[in-house]
């Protein structure tokens, strides 16, 4: 084949791949006997294949998500406003609401009538539940702007009683509408239920998201020197600096949960 480094990569995958697994570079440069440049080659190539080819003829189909609620910034200001092609335009018909006004007796107007109630209570709680999701949803909104505004890193701590006792609610009913509903942001669409987020204290007493101290770890990670990444000890020492104070075991617990590999194995060569 005319791909380059395809016969050193072939090698390296045969007979020396759980060196590469490692990242231990020192005895791989020595088994392959190529220079750093060259080896770092091969390992490029290596990574840009497809560890999973049968994926690609994977039938499944995309599920695609219809956001509930959109959120814009309007003269400075964030709106929030409810998605009008998912909320259900329903009516009664005037016709058969006029028959139960009629004197005629082959008409059974009691059931009509009961009907007919059961039709205007259904309606009102279609309505109650879409100003209940715009008032939850318009709540949120005012109490992450920062997220909005700049990111992650700026997603204030954040539960479900915080909004139940702003708007006067129930927890569980705070927690049934935020569940599958989601909102349409300049950054993309959410479940209501990310923007709740448990808190870490800091050094000058107030508080952090855990969402927002995920996305410092992320940062780090993402800048770190790659020959010398962070271990999860040195970061939440950084993170102690910037007077977030959290142990290791939590720092690994936040790196796991966004998939991201321990230290050794981000190791690059230099």
């Amino acid at each position: 084949s005319s791909t380059p480094w395809l016969r050193e990569a072939k090698i390296l995958v045969r007979k020396h791949l759980s060196l590469l697994g490692s990242h231990d570079y020192v005895k791989l440069l020595k088994r392959m006997k190529l220079s750093r440049e060259d080896l770092r080659e091969v390992i490029e190539l290596i990574q840009s294949l497809n560890p999973r080819p049968g994926s690609i003829i994977n039938n499944e189909h995309t599920n695609y998500v219809t956001p509930d609620v959109y959120v814009k910034k309007i003269k400075n200001k964030w709106q929030v406003e409810l998605n009008p092609e998912i909320s259900p335009k329903i009516r009664i018909n005037t016709q058969y609401a006029g028959l139960v006004k009629q004197k005629n007796t082959n008409i059974d107007v009691g059931n009509l009538k009961s009907h007919l109630q059961e039709a205007r209570w259904f309606i009102k709680s279609l309505k109650s539940r879409q100003d209940t999701l715009l008032r939850v949803a318009n709540c949120i909104v005012q109490r992450q702007a920062g997220f909005l505004d700049y990111g992650e890193e700026a997603m204030k701590p954040l539960v479900l009683h915080d909004i139940a006792n702003e708007l006067e609610m129930h927890e569980s009913t705070v927690s049934r509408v935020t569940t599958q509903k989601y909102l349409h942001t300049p950054r993309g669409i959410f479940e209501l239920k990310y923007f709740f987020s448990s808190h870490v204290s800091t050094k000058n007493g107030g508080e952090c998201s855990s969402t927002a101290i995920r996305a410092m770890i992320k940062k780090l990670i993402a800048d770190e020197n790659t020959t010398k990444p962070f271990s999860d000890s040195k970061i939440a020492n950084v993170l102690a600096d910037m007077g977030i104070k959290v142990a290791r075991r939590t720092v690994a617990k936040y790196r796991e949960a966004m998939v991201i590999p321990p230290s050794n194995e981000r190791k690059r060569l230099d």
